[in-house]
């Protein structure tokens, strides 16, 4: 047995069940080990960013470990944007990090990168083996520490390498799951139950940390009259059958959830890192629980950090926990979040007009044609922004992007492994048009591996999230415009079924019919760029950026542009003023 094979096998025992990765060069040992093997699968990308994406997806909806490779230099260069998300979305992927002779290290060879300086920033794990000895040393190592860790393991591979008999070694070549179980200390415990039962009003903030506790944060929040505000990362997990829940809060968020952590005399947050600050509370306590300790109070000025699993820590203090008689805070933010509702549909009914079709009314309509579970992959951006406001949960269906990272083009590269971890679901990749165009080759790969993936592209000829920075900013929006090609005929190109949608009326039946599509398709939708997401706490700064970014369109002749906005937004507007 040669290095390669060895490599392959032990992939193959820790549960690898594909390599997304671009054969050649440094890599063919691997590949061809691979097609010798038979037990594993080469899933050939267009660009290594797709395959690192496509990776970290399937390792978030399945928790297992999950394999992409990239060869020397540009090869392995090209996962570094996938691989971070990987490490910052906490999703156990291997990263196998070939690389050119080792006799040529240090020389600045052909296609001679530092691997170690490369993906030292966004791994657990990150070493190079050069002896026979070395290689199920380190690869153990770094699938191990991407399990148990969860994040990134890379594992850097020498083209000569490869093809070198194995040598024995006296440590494992197998991983180990450790999945445990962490509570807070009784005494922690007891004091947070003495808090929340003596606190008429407690609102609950739950992050994906919570997603396997679904029924233990129900009953706590109806034992405590609490609502429920959540993450949109977490919206699929927290969301159904939640009679408190308020909706988010964040860029994307809502009012209600916003209103219902403020007005809170006590913030208990289970299981979320949320990065923006400026959303969280300051004048009321704030309680955190997190698994990982490093997170307690690096984001808010917090009264009580726990360290624990929030499904177990949750079940050993509902006991403590008594019913609360008022319900008039949690009523109050339920009544908030009926009017949120109320107006989001108001987007719905007001459907657009030619080639300026509303998103909302579009993602609305992918809501209702999807299955109970469905995935949906999200590009980051505006398209973010509809589906965190009109896809809802079923506690079946799944949903992941960019979250933590936020890198464009992750939509349609996750559904690819989306796609190949769950065959028989339905995987809807909801993408901007920036986003798509920027890896647009890798439809190609989901003809080439006949996967039934529904690309919805909110096509509105630019970078809408930017262009709305630039405004609120009070800067004239500026090389926000993108020149499109036709991607419906894109989509036929490469052998996939292509619709073009300009109108609202083509809406539905469009949709219809390719989601009744047995393979691939691509829905173009031709939207209205001036649809407007507003956060759920303005800012005056921002209403002043906005009338000024206006202002210098006027003063550079760009007159009708601005009526456009304005009558496209014509509800936000009159709220902001």
């Amino acid at each position: 047995m040669n290095v390669a094979e060895q490599v392959v096998e032990m992939l193959v025992n820790a549960g690898v069940k594909r390599i997304y990765a671009v054969t050649g060069d440094s890599l063919n040992g691997v590949n061809d080990a691979v097609r010798r093997n038979g037990k594993i699968e080469w899933i050939q990308v267009r660009h290594e960013e797709t395959g690192a994406f496509a990776a970290g997806a399937e390792a978030q909806l399945t928790g297992n470990l999950a394999c992409c490779a990239g060869s020397s230099g540009p090869g392995h260069v090209h996962l570094i944007n996938g691989v971070y998300d990987a490490q910052r979305t906490n999703a156990p992927v291997l990263v196998i990090a070939s690389c050119c002779l080792s006799k040529d290290f240090g020389t600045k060879y052909f296609q001679e990168t530092n691997t170690i300086k490369l993906f030292d920033d966004c791994s657990y794990y990150n070493q190079i083996a050069v002896t026979p000895y070395q290689a199920p040393r380190m690869l153990q190592g770094a699938m191990q520490a991407a399990l148990t860790l969860k994040g990134v393991g890379v594992f850097g591979l020498p083209g000569d390498l490869t093809d070198d008999s194995t040598e024995e070694v006296f440590s494992s070549e197998k991983v180990y799951r450790a999945e445990t179980t962490v509570c807070p200390p009784l005494e922690q415990l007891k004091e947070l139950a003495e808090i929340l039962n003596n606190t008429e009003k407690v609102t609950l903030f739950c992050g994906i940390g919570a997603k396997d506790a679904h029924s233990e944060m129900v009953a706590l929040s109806q034992r405590l009259h609490a609502p429920v505000a959540y993450t949109f990362k977490s919206k699929m997990e927290i969301q159904y059958d939640n009679p408190n829940e308020v909706g988010m809060t964040g860029l994307l968020g809502m009012t209600s959830g916003y209103d219902s952590m403020h007005e809170a005399d006590v913030l208990l947050m289970l299981g979320t890192d949320f990065p923006y600050s400026p959303f969280l509370p300051e004048d009321n306590k704030i309680i955190q629980i997190d698994v990982r300790p490093n997170r307690l109070g690096r984001r808010a000025k917090i009264h009580m950090g726990l360290c624990g699993d929030i499904k177990t820590t949750l079940s050993a203090l509902l006991p403590m926990i008594r019913q609360k008689g008022d319900d008039s805070f949690l009523k109050k933010q339920l009544s908030n979040y009926q009017k949120v509702k109320d107006d989001l549909a108001t987007y719905v009914k007001v459907r657009g007009s030619e080639n300026n079709i509303h998103p909302e009314y579009v993602m609305d309509e992918v809501n209702a044609l999807a299955n109970d579970d469905a995935i949906f992959t999200v590009d980051t951006g505006m398209t973010c922004v509809w589906g965190a406001r009109y896809l809802q949960a079923t506690g079946k269906r799944k949903m992941i992007g960019s979250f933590n990272h936020g890198s464009m083009a992750n939509a349609m590269p996750q559904a690819i492994g989306a796609a190949l971890a769950y065959p028989d679901r339905q995987v809807i990749a909801l993408c901007g048009d920036g986003g798509l165009a920027m890896l647009l080759g890798d439809l190609g790969t989901i003809t080439q591996y006949k996967l039934p993936i529904k690309v919805v592209v909110f096509n509105n000829s630019a970078l809408g999230m930017v262009k709305l920075e630039m405004e609120v900013a009070g800067l004239p929006d500026w090389q926000t415009d993108i020149i499109n090609p036709n991607f419906a005929d894109v989509a036929r190109s490469v052998g996939m079924q292509g619709y073009k949608i300009t109108t609202p009326e083509e809406v539905m039946p469009t949709l219809v019919r390719a989601f009744g599509t047995p393979g691939p398709a691509l829905i173009d939708i031709h939207t209205d760029p001036n649809a407007l997401a507003l956060p759920p706490k303005i800012e005056w700064g921002q209403m002043m950026g906005f009338a000024k970014s206006m202002t210098k369109l006027m003063l550079n002749g760009k007159s009708q542009e601005v009526i456009d906005t304005i009558n496209s937004n014509f509800k936000h507007i009159k709220s902001l003023l």
